[in-house]
């Protein structure tokens, strides 16, 4: 490097250099409890429910979840059908912890939804001017732009309508698998309504480590994500025990679908079994019981919320 060229002390640094510093701070640093206080291998866990306006059955699991099981954080799909008794829950019970489950596909093969807004967006449309069933046929249309006006479409809806998110995460994970401009919307956006994502250290670290450049240091990053795989039915005790009795230090997020297994969720669901109406009822079950309550006492694992969470990340010194 010549001489006009070094960097004087206190200048900021270059693209490259930001994102091999924030790289370096995701690869080698503290997990997040560290960072936030809590006792030196500590392991935190928020149990966290999706897809909340879906449907009425999935609406009323996931709201006795909430309130009498031990799930500690929920997300709103914002183009779905029942939004509307998710944000009148969200009026009666203002402490529980709802963010945006951001949604640009609608994948039923019989139950569809559109975008909040469907001007300026025809990228996001199939033929049917339904979301497209799946992240991949979304990313092949839509462009970043699009994307980032329904989202910023999504988080004005849930302020209207009386929502106050905690968090924003991504349905089916689409702004995390497929682009990377989808994931710098998402950031973009999470920035600007100074809420946290559900970003987590150990896919950054791993299959989406080429998505690390675009996180900074002052973005809040939970240690892992969890979820059963599409196996796992009817054997979700066992699978959910191990991975409990295994979990890692940190943050660890575990994502579960509640719902009934009722006709109208076994209607909308149709002919999908995987995340269908017997698995989300399954779900619900586990959640909801004394037996995962008493291994979270055994494993001394610490339940917590984004909101919380959140809040002792902005209160650091």
């Amino acid at each position: 490097m010549k001489a006009k060229e070094k960097l004087p002390l206190g200048m900021r640094c270059t693209t490259l250099l930001c994102a091999l510093l924030a790289y370096s701070s995701i690869l080698l640093g503290q997990t997040l409890a560290d960072k936030l206080g809590y006792p030196e291998g500590a392991r935190l866990l928020i149990v966290h429910a999706d897809d909340l306006g879906m449907a009425h059955s999935v609406n009323a699991a996931s709201f006795e979840a909430l309130t009498n099981g031990h799930v500690t954080s929920a997300s709103i799909m914002m183009p779905t059908p029942w939004v509307a008794e998710v944000a009148a829950f969200a009026k009666t019970h203002p402490d529980v912890d709802l963010g945006l489950h951001l949604t640009l596909t609608s994948e039923w093969s019989n139950y569809r939804w559109g975008p909040i807004g469907r001007d300026s967006v025809s990228g996001l449309l199939d033929e049917d001017h339904y979301l497209h069933g799946l992240c991949h046929e979304m990313a092949e249309t839509a462009t970043a732009a699009e994307v980032e006006l329904e989202l910023r479409r999504q988080v004005e809806q849930a302020k209207r309508m009386g929502i106050n998110p905690t968090h924003l995460d991504s349905h089916m994970g689409c702004l995390v698998y497929t682009e990377e401009a989808f994931f710098q919307a998402y950031l973009n956006v999470a920035r600007d309504y100074d809420l946290p994502t559900l970003i987590d250290r150990e896919s950054l670290t791993g299959m989406s480590q080429h998505l690390a450049k675009y996180v900074t240091p002052k973005d809040m990053v939970v240690d892992r994500v969890l979820m059963a795989p599409d196996t796992a039915q009817g054997n979700f005790v066992a699978t959910y025990d191990e991975a409990l009795t295994n979990l890692g230090e940190g943050v660890s997020v575990l994502l579960l679908h509640c719902a009934y297994d009722n006709a109208e969720f076994q209607a909308a669901a149709a002919p999908q079994k995987a995340f269908g109406a017997a698995w989300r009822q399954e779900d619900f079950d586990y959640f909801s019981s004394q037996h995962f309550a008493d291994l979270l006492k055994k494993e001394n694992i610490i339940p917590v919320t984004w909101r919380e969470l959140y809040k002792k990340w902005k209160a650091r010194s």
